[in-house]
């Protein structure tokens, strides 16, 4: 399948999304859906077969698309773009033109890296932002899931409210182009900070333990 679009993380390298295969990567997003981390996901129960349908459906849709997202080229996470005025949010909050609709899930590993999931959320903010059509980023994630809400919040997203949906509770949530390149200007500033720190605390060391 082809790459539709690459990220290169100062730290972590290169990131890249591409288009999924409903049929072939169905094993092994399986594997992902259905682990406990992925309990928000809602498809703990699922089986192969029902992961693969799912996301045939999602191949299908006019106003929907999934894709596997590569950490140095191997699958590490899914994204999902989807127009809320077709998808999840119909009628269920103030649309505007330029509203895209997002997803992501991080693969689970038994070793977190650290950064890992906030330069996966940066690449899928990228990307969406990159399509001049896109103004906003609409988020509708559990009420319950304070981890992403807070990750939501460092690149840039808004809470409008909670809102009902069928399968859960949700926490709307928005994000313009211009507060996502301010927050990414606003990290990109705290870790200029951090490294001059550390090369400041490191050479006070050196100095400390130089010989008589």
């Amino acid at each position: 399948m082809s790459v539709v679009f690459t990220r290169s993380d100062d730290r972590l390298g290169e990131f890249a999304l591409r288009t999924l295969d409903p049929v072939a990567d169905a094993a092994l997003l399986h594997t992902w859906v259905t682990h406990p981390k992925a309990a928000f996901w809602l498809m703990q129960d699922a089986d192969e077969a029902q992961v693969a349908e799912e996301y045939q459906r999602v191949a299908e849709h006019p106003h929907h698309d999934a894709y596997l997202g590569l950490w140095r080229g191997s699958p590490a996470f899914l994204a999902e773009r989807y127009d809320p005025d077709h998808v999840e949010l119909v009628g269920r909050y103030d649309h505007q033109l330029g509203d895209v609709g997002m997803h992501f899930l991080c693969a689970p590993v038994g070793t977190p890296v650290h950064g890992f999931t906030r330069a996966v959320l940066d690449t899928v903010m990228t990307w969406l932002f990159a399509d001049p059509a896109t103004r906003r980023v609409v988020v509708e994630p559990d009420v319950r899931n304070t981890a992403v809400h807070a990750l939501n919040a460092a690149v840039g997203f808004q809470v409008v409210g909670p809102i009902a949906k069928p399968e859960k509770d949700a926490l709307l949530s928005v994000c313009t182009r211009a507060q996502f390149q301010a927050a990414t200007d606003r990290a990109a500033t705290d870790r200029a900070a951090t490294d001059r720190a550390d090369c400041d605390r490191a050479a006070a060391t050196r100095i400390e333990g130089a010989p008589a």
